[in-house]
């Protein structure tokens, strides 16, 4: 079992963190908590949000367990990503090769404090999949638990991977009244949410495609804009995995508070962003 718990997250934290009390009844979810219409998933604001401004005050630990030894499973779905004359084959490897690499970069261990191993080799668990049937055009909540769903019809569950479902651009997500780029009510870029699946607790995001300038820094290319989404929803999904983390007073994840300012930046040509650091009291890289 790698999620930590009550105690044990406690002794696994740095000792300049404040110590964390061990709740006996089951942690609430925050009223606040910036839902995307539904109460198990956390989305990133958008760019320009003055909410991801809001870090006045340090993100605090609920009683619900981290994801301590971490891997990512990238599930692209579209013939597109599969299919060698299209950017999006190119969009998808590229992904993965960020993936193999963010758990020894000097960005991904900011997080060390929150309870996660580093060096994590981000892509040792199974396979990723390729599905190569059409996605609908609007990509519900539903939908994505049932591709993840699908995956795990053939695919051994791993209470410690966070399954991240990726949409082509013909494709946006929504949850409730709220979509993604390419949607007609733009409220996020990307989030993540855990639901039961066959008795486990499933834990996933939609990394729909940053097509629109609320999803984007100027000048970078698409999947350096995914890349940013899928460091801050790995970030988020590892350190507040159920919904009852790490987070702050207004529900804004230890990524959440830095998804755009400081400004995302590229290092080795791959995009990151900054992480909020408890013992700085500030956003930092490293």
């Amino acid at each position: 079992m790698r999620i930590i718990t009550g105690w044990k997250l406690g002794l696994a934290l740095s000792c300049s963190l404040l110590a964390v009390s061990v709740q006996a009844a089951t942690p609430e979810k925050p009223a606040h908590k910036p839902f995307a219409d539904a109460d198990h998933v956390i989305y990133v604001p958008l760019h320009g949000d003055s909410r991801s401004l809001l870090k006045a005050t340090s993100v605090t630990y609920h009683g619900g367990g981290v994801i301590a030894s971490p891997k990512v499973v990238l599930l692209f779905w579209g013939p597109s990503f599969n299919n060698a004359a299209s950017p999006d084959y190119a969009y998808a490897r590229t992904l993965q090769a960020y993936r193999n690499q963010l758990g020894s970069t000097s960005e991904w261990s900011v997080i060390h404090s929150y309870g996660i191993n580093v060096p994590s080799n981000l892509g040792g668990g199974t396979s990723d999949w390729f599905d190569t049937s059409t996605p609908p055009t609007n990509v519900t909540d539903a939908i994505v638990q049932s591709e993840v769903n699908k995956y795990l019809s053939s695919h051994v569950f791993d209470n410690s991977t966070v399954y991240e479902v990726v949409i082509p651009k013909t494709s946006y997500s929504s949850s409730g009244a709220s979509t993604s780029c390419g949607g007609p009510s733009l409220a996020y870029c990307a989030y993540h949410g855990d639901f039961s699946s066959s008795g486990h607790d499933a834990k996933y995001s939609i990394q729909p495609y940053p097509s629109c300038s609320g999803c984007k820094v100027s000048g970078w290319s698409d999947v350096q804009n995914q890349e940013h989404f899928v460091f801050g929803q790995t970030c988020n999904a590892v350190t507040n995995p159920t919904g009852t983390g790490w987070y702050d007073s207004s529900g804004y994840g230890v990524c959440d508070k830095c998804a755009w300012s400081p400004p995302p930046f590229l290092d080795g040509g791959y995009g990151y962003q900054y992480v909020w650091s408890n013992v700085n009291a500030a956003c930092i890289t490293r």
